[in-house]
This record gives C-alpha cells, structure tokens and sequence, in this order.
C-alpha cells in the first residue's frame, strides 16, 4: 500500500526547511557581499562600526541558541563569523561592566525580566548545551552588571514533583 502524503504536509515542510536556511552564515560566505549576507540570513538586529568595517549580530531569539556575528571589511566584504553564545565569552562577563559591554559581547539577550523591587533586570541567554541550562546576567538599575552565571529556563524548572 503506498502512502500519499498531503499537499499541506508538503508545504510546512517546504516552510521548516527554508527557514532553517537562514539560521546559519552560508558555509562559502567569505567575501560575499553585506546584502547577500542578509538575503541568507534575514534582517540583522544590529550593526556596529569598527576600525577596520562593520559588524552584523544575527541572533535567533528568543528561544535559538546562537547568535551569530558576522564581520566585514572596509569594502562590505564579508571575513569571518562567529556564534558568540559560548561558555568561552559567558566568563568574560563580571560585574560592574557596562549594559553595552554585554551587548558588544554577546547580543541581544533572548529573554528579558525585571527584577522585584526595582532592583533592574535579568537578562537571558540559551546556548547550545547538553543540560537544559541558559546564561543569566543581571543588570542594576544603573544599567552595570551587577551578577552573571548559569540558571534554568521556565521550560525546564520542576514543578517541585523530583523524585531524586
């Protein structure tokens, strides 16, 4: 018996596949241009001005895992990438630097809430990771890090029912 699948099938699969393009810079993307860039990827969230180019962060919030920046050079040719929401740059994070630090570091942050009291915020970061963890830094109201570790997204607290 053969099994036909339904035009519908096809099409969400169409969909979940081209969208998976786009999650990644393409593996020959060096020296590609800065709009081909874009038109693989999508909209960047932000560009930065450096010495020697420009920079554009891609992240994949709020519930992706990477967050992709990719450098340019004077002439809008692109030279390298990197995910930069590694346990590598998550150290680089002490208290007392600066909201902007942290964004120049690792991006736009996935999930953001306030704090009680107006004591600031807590921003949160998902990475690639073999436990069901993302990277927390918490910012006082003076928009300066005030503490930064590992924490447990909502997705994966325990509702007090462990049986350890």
């Amino acid at each position: 018996m053969q099994h036909r699948l339904s035009p519908g099938y096809w099409l969400l699969l169409c969909l979940a596949l081209s969208g998976c393009a786009g999650y990644a810079p393409p593996a020959a993307f060096v020296g590609l241009e800065r709009a081909a860039v874009i038109a693989q990827m999508g909209q960047p969230d932000r560009e930065r001005s450096l010495d020697d180019g420009s920079r554009l962060e891609f992240p994949r919030a709020p519930y992706g895992r990477h967050t992709w920046f990719v450098y340019f050079d004077a002439a809008g040719r692109a030279k390298h990438a990197e995910q930069v929401l590694t346990p590598e740059n998550f150290t680089r994070i002490n208290p007392g630097m600066t909201q902007d630090e942290v964004l120049t570091l690792l991006g736009r942050p996935g999930d953001v809430r306030l704090l009680g009291r107006s004591r600031g915020v807590v921003w949160s970061y998902r990475y690639e990771n073999n436990d069901c963890r993302w990277f927390q830094v918490e910012l006082s109201l003076e928009h300066a890090v005030r503490s930064a570790g590992y924490g447990e997204p909502p997705e994966c607290e325990h509702n007090g029912d462990r049986s350890d």
